[in-house]
């Protein structure tokens, strides 16, 4: 006899389409999306998520910070929630999935229980958070960390954009400041399905990653003070060059992530040139490196030393030298129990999967720090994620999407 829940699997038509809307909302120039924190793209991408949770019958709340949570009801009323969800909100060139992947296939998964009739002890709530990327205001995860209390509200609200406008005066536009506290919310488990944005499922014919840790990150932001001069004029040994600084740096950081493997990766992912002229050495040069690691000696000792190295550099070459962590978190081991819930969901489906480690950051990083939490990977095509041409296949989003469904229920506990 078969067991309730046994053989139940999503809607993979259902929510491929979702999917496919959701990307009408904000599109990109190449295929993609430009829908990011709080513009009136984002605003536009929850009022459809909205009116798709309040057709499955979910009750919406909405938190201080903008991020949204859609609850189906548990049959106890006493139980905490099973949290499952990721971001609407994309990079100013990203793709169609990274994010909203997995909010798309948490409400796929209360779509499916509805539509088996699955009841569960403890209630399911859906979420969007708001401001994962930190495209648009820094650091990326933002809301998130303002709920595991990594950050202020006040440093939060506080944020800017490159237009000089701050996130609590965004949030107050769009109109999706919600009335909850921070944080107040308790969760039984957090699950958040992404894709990868990596190229190792593809590359071994995977498709599950179960993901059992996350890497550790540092964001420095270096500003870097030179001289103003002509470039064609002024002699080399009267140069006081930021960007010739800024270049030995970067090499200085792909040395370190080398001089550290296995497991550790940096790189320079945003220069911003003063006065940025064709003609005219920079007088001022800022720009960000990004170390990461599942290593926390390794991480640590990778910023120590790029830190140091940064500033002989530019005292050897007069340039003014300064640096801030403007992103950070540590290493994350995700629940042993739910990781096995996922690997168990995957075998009993028959999904080829593997474990991994996450090398971006997510939300579930944040979420790991007041609640049982893990991931499942879906592949994506060539690895390629941040990018307008991110691309994944309509069989790799359904057979995550499986495989959360079953470990939801499983952990919210099904009722006969």
């Amino acid at each position: 006899m078969t067991a309730p829940g046994e053989n139940m699997r999503i809607n993979s038509d259902r929510l491929w389409d979702s999917l496919m809307e959701m990307a009408r909302i904000g599109p990109g120039v190449a295929g993609g999306n430009n829908r990011q924190t709080l513009t009136d793209e984002d605003g536009e991408g929850r009022h459809l998520f909205k009116r798709w949770c309040d057709e499955a019958g979910l009750t919406m709340g909405v938190d201080k910070m903008g991020t949204m949570f859609m609850t189906r009801p548990g049959t106890d009323p006493d139980a905490l929630p099973v949290y499952v969800g990721s971001h609407l909100d994309t990079q100013p060139t990203g793709g169609k999935y990274d994010g909203v992947l997995g909010v798309l296939a948490g409400l796929e998964v209360v779509r499916s229980m509805n539509d088996l009739g699955i009841k569960t002890k403890h209630p399911i709530v859906v979420t969007n958070w708001a401001n994962e990327e930190g495209a648009r205001f820094a650091p990326a995860m933002l809301a998130s960390g303002v709920f595991a209390g990594v950050h202020t509200l006040e440093h939060a609200y506080s944020r800017k954009d490159p237009d000089g406008k701050t996130y609590g005066d965004e949030l107050r536009r769009i109109g999706w400041l919600g009335e909850e506290e921070v944080g107040a919310r308790k969760m039984h488990a957090y699950f958040e399905y992404h894709i990868e944005q990596g190229p190792l499922l593809e590359a071994e014919n995977k498709q599950i990653g179960v993901v059992t840790h996350c890497q550790g990150l540092w964001w420095l932001e270096l500003t870097l003070s030179g001289k103003e001069a002509h470039t064609g004029s002024t002699p080399m040994n009267h140069r006081v060059n930021a960007g010739l600084a800024m270049a030995r740096i970067m090499e200085m950081v792909q040395t370190v992530a080398m001089d550290n493997q296995p497991g550790c990766v940096g790189g320079v992912g945003q220069v911003k040139f003063s006065p940025n002229s064709r003609n005219v050495l920079p007088g001022t040069v800022i720009f960000t490196v990004d170390i990461r690691s599942p290593d926390q000696t390794k991480l640590d000792g990778m910023r120590a030393r790029i830190e140091k190295e940064a500033a002989e550099i530019c005292a050897a070459l007069g340039v003014g030298y300064s640096v801030e962590a403007v992103g950070h978190f540590d290493p994350v081991t995700f629940d042993p129990t739910l990781v096995a819930s996922v690997r168990k969901a995957a075998e009993d489906l028959g999904y080829s999967h593997m474990d991994i480690i996450s090398g971006a950051g997510h939300d579930a990083c944040w979420a790991a720090k007041v609640a049982p939490a893990t991931m499942i990977f879906c592949p994506c095509v060539d690895g390629l994620s941040h990018n307008e041409a991110e691309e994944i296949s309509k069989d790799w989003a359904a057979a995550g999407a499986d495989v959360l469904l079953r470990a939801v229920v499983e952990t919210a506990g099904i009722v006969e």
